[in-house]
């Protein structure tokens, strides 16, 4: 397709409902929606961090110079990019993290809570512990990282009892299991799960323990292979559904497959072909895309294009959390491309499905927050 360049006070889930729709304008699960339903729609526990991106770079760091960035942005990052990727697309989400107790945990906190309307009654912030960060250096495409942190504190929030929710995302550690993805599934929470590199370089599908609670599994083409022990990827999304119901495979520049062994379906999409500014967080906003549509219960393929959209759109904006798009960006694009010359017909009939969720309005009901340079502003009185 073308395209152009501090604690919450407890759970108050039809109020929070009216905040979300207020700050994106849509509620995607409003036609599912019943007076039963778990106060959540998403439940996340992970590790917050402040991330500093630096854009622009010519190239990649040479030992011994100084390199000098065009562009540079501060947001909370770690779990917090896949939290306000959900938040932003209008769902009801919980997070438990622990923030440090120094500016750039309350710089984070007052991100998340205030800015992106996300449930934070299950954090807390560590007295005396600092905040991991990251440093993110983005180049032709791809990004480079360092990062500084010490281990969580016993202090840190146990997410061995999470809060009732329709769905909860977990990254899953090889070799380890998170007793609280076990006690979401007996509740009937949906478990939607990705994985990080397998620095053991065991590649063994027994030691992603908790992949049995799981409804779906998103890898990326490496890790799927490397995992199944196959060669293409798509023959692995097939092996991996023996593991798991669905298997999404992204498959980068090419775009993403998926299978879902319950019904049948297979599905593959093109990715949409855009400028790339910070790829910092894109596969978490794909994710939180993907668990979007699976909640408003669209076909395999529509969730899959979704899911594509927003990472797309991701890219194009500094930072990992705050590049997320909310649903007027999503809006705005629609009509950008419907307005592009010569453009393919059936790629635009490809996300028609979008179009009754679509704002009228092409102006933003909020203004999202962006990653800014520096924080701590003084601001005059």
């Amino acid at each position: 397709m073308t395209t152009p360049s501090r604690p919450s006070t407890g759970e108050e889930p039809e109020h929070l409902t009216q905040a979300a729709r207020g700050r994106t304008g849509v509620d995607p699960l409003a036609a599912r929606r019943t007076p039963g339903d778990p106060p959540w729609d998403v439940y996340l526990t992970g590790t917050v961090f402040l991330d500093i991106i630096f854009t622009g770079l010519d190239s990649a760091p040479v030992r011994g110079t100084e390199s000098w960035a065009r562009g540079m942005g501060s947001s909370p990052g770690g779990v917090a990019n896949m939290a306000a990727a959900l938040a932003r697309l209008g769902l009801r989400t919980s997070l438990a993290a622990a923030f440090g107790d120094d500016h750039y945990g309350e710089y984070c906190w007052d991100a998340l809570e205030q800015g992106e309307g996300i449930d934070l009654s299950a954090s807390r912030t560590v007295p005396g512990w600092h905040s991991p960060v990251t440093v993110s250096m983005a180049y032709e495409g791809e990004r480079t990282m360092v990062s500084h942190g010490h281990e969580p504190p016993p202090e840190e929030p146990a997410p061995d009892c999470p809060p009732r929710a329709v769905a909860a995302v977990a990254s899953l550690t090889p070799g380890r299991g998170a007793p609280w993805v076990a006690q979401a599934a007996r509740r009937g929470t949906r478990i939607f799960a990705d994985v990080g590199w397998d620095d053991t370089g065991a590649w063994d599908l027994a030691g992603l323990t908790d992949l049995r609670h799981c409804e779906a599994f998103l890898p990326n083409a490496e890790e799927a292979m490397r995992y199944t022990r196959s060669d293409c990827p798509r023959a692995a999304a097939h092996a991996l559904t023996r593991h798991v119901p669905v298997a999404v495979v992204t498959l980068g520049a090419e775009g993403a497959y998926a299978v879902d062994r319950r019904t049948g379906e297979d599905a593959e999409v093109p990715a949409i072909a855009v400028e790339a500014l910070d790829p910092t967080g894109a596969g978490d906003v794909f994710v939180a895309g993907f668990v979007t549509g699976s909640l408003a219960g669209w076909p395999l393929a529509d969730r899959l294009a979704f899911a594509g959209l927003t990472a797309a759109l991701s890219v194009q904006e500094f930072g990992g959390s705050l590049s997320a798009p909310g649903w007027a960006e999503i809006g705005a694009w629609w009509r950008e491309v419907q307005s592009v010359d010569a453009q393919d017909p059936a790629a635009l009939d490809r996300y028609a499905f979008l179009e009754h969720l679509m704002p009228e309005e092409p102006v933003r009901p909020w203004p999202l927050r962006r990653a800014v340079p520096t924080i701590g502003f003084r601001h005059a009185v």
